[in-house]
């Protein structure tokens, strides 16, 4: 799967966005994956990691001897980083349609999780809303940069005590009245 393959094509399969939400804003080893996905079989897991490795959507962010075997740490690659509009515009109306469902499957598992957990105080850390906006093109690049820019900061971890949040930006045009 080489590197100039369109991301919806390699990240349109259900194990490999599962990766890609997991990894997504943190470092995680193999083995730390093989425990965030206990229902995909390890060898499926190694087989679709070496697939996203490959494509350049994941990195090696550190090697290490554990036991006489290499243990890697993961992080999603640069070409992860955003999918831009020449992405999105390669994908047909199949593919966004997997690609925004996939997404919003894993908001709706994340949410699920975060409800059975059953932790009443990480409430405070919960929201959504929906609002409005005009733009046109430059203008959603521009807020594309901004939201880039204010978020930098918070991508790592920075102290003791602070918890990791999902944010997640959707922008759906609505159809002309």
């Amino acid at each position: 799967m080489p590197a100039d393959r369109p991301i919806a094509d390699v990240v349109l399969h259900p194990v490999r966005m599962k990766i890609i939400q997991q990894l997504g804003g943190r470092s995680m080893t193999t083995a730390q994956l093989r425990q965030a996905l206990p229902e995909v079989k390890q060898a499926t897991l190694y087989r679709h990691v070496s697939a996203l490795l490959e494509a350049e959507l994941l990195t090696v962010v550190e090697e290490r001897q554990v036991r006489g075997a290499v243990e890697r740490t993961l992080a999603l690659g640069e070409r992860m980083a955003h999918v831009d509009q020449e992405e999105l515009r390669a994908m047909d109306e199949v593919q966004l349609r997997s690609a925004f469902t996939t997404f919003l499957s894993g908001l709706s598992n994340d949410f699920e999780r975060f409800l059975e957990e059953g932790n009443l105080e990480a409430r405070d850390f919960l929201g959504f809303t929906r609002a409005p906006v005009y733009l046109d093109e430059q203008d959603i690049a521009a807020l594309q940069a901004e939201f880039n820019e204010m978020l930098a900061p918070y991508l790592q971890e920075r102290r003791a005590g602070q918890r990791r949040i999902s944010l997640a930006t959707v922008l759906i045009p609505e159809a002309d009245s």
